[in-house]
């Protein structure tokens, strides 16, 4: 086999005249002839014998098992899903439905946010599961690694990226016929902000849906509002759940190394972004190809029983955990809406009362009763500064808590596709003796089958243990500081009756 460096093209580009330059054109394999040119170039040669220079942000450097792949499917050496339609299309749709609130608690998710996850993703399982080599691509391999009693788990970074989304600004284009608005985006890794509008961030959120959704739930962005969307409050919300949103990607051990993340996070110019973008939108590691990169270390192949359970195991609880949380959302909404309507309106009219009342008192005449009516008014205006409290209480502790559950909302609303995956491919491997009776695989292949079911398995584990790790930590959080906030308000009531009204009636008491 040749050990020759081969390059795919990965862009247009035109020689110019007198400048040794080679024209290629994209998808096109050529070989390189001298590495060492520099100044961002290389020396090539195509198909046809041409020599030139390329540059060297326009390919991408295979090696010679790759080249002999490509050659290998051209000619029909790996011909075992194309000729087994029926097989494909039996699976090549995972139709289920997600949810996730942009509000308040409302339905809707990645499927109707055109994500990858609907009807219109067509999975090719049997690929990943026979045909593909699991090492045939030059792509970052994710481990996955015992982690203790807890399991399998991803290998986390030494340093936890984060990032700060801030200064929102607007701004024109079209000489003023069009706005928008800007944020800036600063990491941990660089301490230098970039630029992003929302439309940038919705790409990043498609690429990465794109690329991880089979295998790692990419929640929604807050919804893109239109009428109002330059309201400050408006401009202010949307930008705490974009913090939300970016914090629990730079979190995730696989998302936040990816190279479509750092350029969003870190690219250089106008050119930098725009190249790196092309690049992100032809990566051909998507879908399902996403489990082609993932290696368990030192872990034993799982059998397809053991498989099965995890995966059912997985789905009860997070279908339960949506149901909960769909539960507290709409519940919340309906405490929320006590304490910002009904309730302080009680609370007024309850001061009212006193306060009226107090009048009447004073209008007898009667002397020696000024001590009550000032505690009767004292204790009006305390209900009327209670119902003030109660309407501001909820952005103090139940806004947060309602927040958290509104992002994990979204995050369970994506594992039902992301499990169906799973349960396509135990199905799969569940048919293998069928397949070799019929002679559609070989008996190594099914073992093959086996084992990747086996990794998809190790892959779905180690997002679990993820996925709970931060969900201990996130409600641990949410929830300290709800009933912290609790306490001061219920403090602040107490405190507020001692210092006024109730001074005031044991005044009366003396008198």
């Amino acid at each position: 086999m040749s050990t020759d460096t081969f390059i795919k093209v990965l862009y247009d580009f035109t020689a110019e005249p007198g400048n040794n330059e080679l024209s290629v054109r994209e998808g096109e394999t050529i070989t390189i002839t001298n590495q060492n040119i520099g100044g961002g170039w290389i020396e090539a040669k195509n198909s046809r014998g041409e020599v030139g220079l390329v540059p060297e942000d326009y390919i991408e450097v295979w090696s010679g098992y790759q080249k002999w792949l490509l050659l290998a499917q051209k000619t029909g050496v790996i011909q075992l899903c194309a000729e087994d339609d029926e097989w494909d299309e039996e699976w090549d749709d995972v139709k289920t439905s997600g949810g996730y609130a942009e509000s308040e608690a409302g339905e809707g998710g990645a499927i109707n946010r055109g994500g990858a996850h609907g009807s219109s993703m067509k999975i090719a399982l049997n690929k990943v599961l026979i045909a593909i080599s699991f090492y045939m691509m030059r792509v970052r391999i994710y481990t996955v690694f015992q982690g203790g009693e807890a399991g399998p788990v991803w290998a986390y970074p030494d340093y936890q990226l984060d990032c700060v989304v801030a200064d929102p600004k607007k701004g024109t284009k079209m000489y003023g016929l069009k706005s928008y608005i800007e944020y800036q985006v600063t990491p941990t890794t660089t301490n230098k902000p970039v630029n992003h509008r929302y439309k940038h961030f919705d790409w990043l959120y498609e690429r990465l849906l794109d690329k991880y959704g089979s295998a790692i739930p990419i929640p929604c962005l807050p919804d893109k509002q239109v009428t109002g969307r330059f309201e400050e409050e408006f401009i202010k919300m949307r930008m705490e759940r974009l913090q939300g949103w970016m914090t629990r990607m730079c979190r995730h051990p696989v998302v936040s190394s990816s190279e479509v993340f750092q350029l969003f996070l870190s690219y250089k110019d106008e050119k930098d972004w725009k190249m790196g973008k092309r690049k992100a939108e032809k990566d051909e590691t998507v879908e399902v190809m996403i489990f082609s990169t993932i290696e368990p270390e030192g872990l034993p192949d799982l059998d397809l029983i053991e498989v099965e359970q995890k995966c059912e195991q997985f789905n009860r609880f997070t279908r339960a955990m949506d149901d909960g949380v769909k539960d507290l959302l709409t519940i919340g909404n309906e405490h929320w809406k006590r304490c910002t309507g009904p309730l302080p309106k009680e609370y007024q009219r309850i001061g009212k009362a006193f306060q009226n009342l107090s009048s009447v008192f004073n209008s007898s005449g009667y002397e020696g009763e000024a001590t009550l009516t000032d505690a009767l008014t004292a204790a009006g205006k305390t209900y009327e500064d209670i119902a003030q409290m109660v309407a501001e209480q909820p952005k103090k502790d139940l806004h947060f808590l309602m927040e958290t559950n509104n992002e994990y909302k979204g995050l369970l609303g994506c594992f039902p596709d992301t499990i169906g995956v799973h349960k396509a491919a135990i199905e799969k491997v569940k048919e293998a003796d069928k397949l070799v009776a019929t002679g559609k695989i070989t008996t190594s292949e099914k073992i093959t089958m086996s084992k990747r079911a086996s990794t998809m398995s190790y892959a779905l584990q180690a997002e679990m243990n993820h996925f709970h790790s931060n969900r201990i930590y996130d409600y641990n959080r949410v929830m300290q500081q709800y009933l912290e906030q609790q306490g001061k308000f219920y403090e602040m009531v107490k405190c507020g009756n001692n210092s006024k009204s109730s001074r005031a009636f044991h005044n009366v008491g003396r008198c």
